[in-house]
């Protein structure tokens, strides 16, 4: 059973800068245990749907339930893997194609397991998460993604 910490968010508005991932990095240099790191990051593309480019994605959420389910699939990939650190990001609002909108992190003792850890974080992520992508079109319409 984890000791409750005060409640961090895993929401940022907006894009997530390469400041904020370097950071993340940098801040996990003491942590002298560790011997590997895996980032994903996921990045608005400029899909064409209907013949109209996709411009940006406008995310929203269920914060509430959305941190929730971010907590349980963190809580899994714990009991499922020797990980020392674990976070996710997850935009909100605004997100230009081109720019990231979803950081994944996991560092572990050794290489291996930070390759499954992530696959398994990022499908559990896309597939539970209660995060809702508005992709708005060069003509300012717009059409509701569909995770794939």
């Amino acid at each position: 059973m984890s000791t409750a910490k005060p409640k961090k968010t895993s929401f940022i508005q907006g894009p997530i800068s390469s400041d904020f991932i370097g950071n993340s990095i940098a801040k996990h240099q003491s942590k002298t245990t560790i011997g590997a790191h895996n980032i994903f990051l996921g990045q608005v593309r400029a899909d064409v749907i209907d013949g109209k480019t996709v411009v940006a994605i406008e995310y929203s959420a269920y914060e509430e339930m959305a941190e929730q389910t971010f907590h349980e699939i963190r809580e899994a990939a714990f009991a499922k893997y020797e990980l020392s650190c674990l976070h996710i990001y997850h935009s909100l609002g605004t997100v230009k194609t081109g720019e990231i909108c979803l950081f994944v992190f996991v560092s572990a003792p050794r290489r291996k397991v930070v390759y499954e850890a992530l696959e398994f974080l990022v499908e559990e992520i896309k597939e539970k998460t209660a995060v809702f992508g508005k992709e708005i079109m060069e003509d300012e319409t717009y059409t509701w993604k569909k995770n794939t």
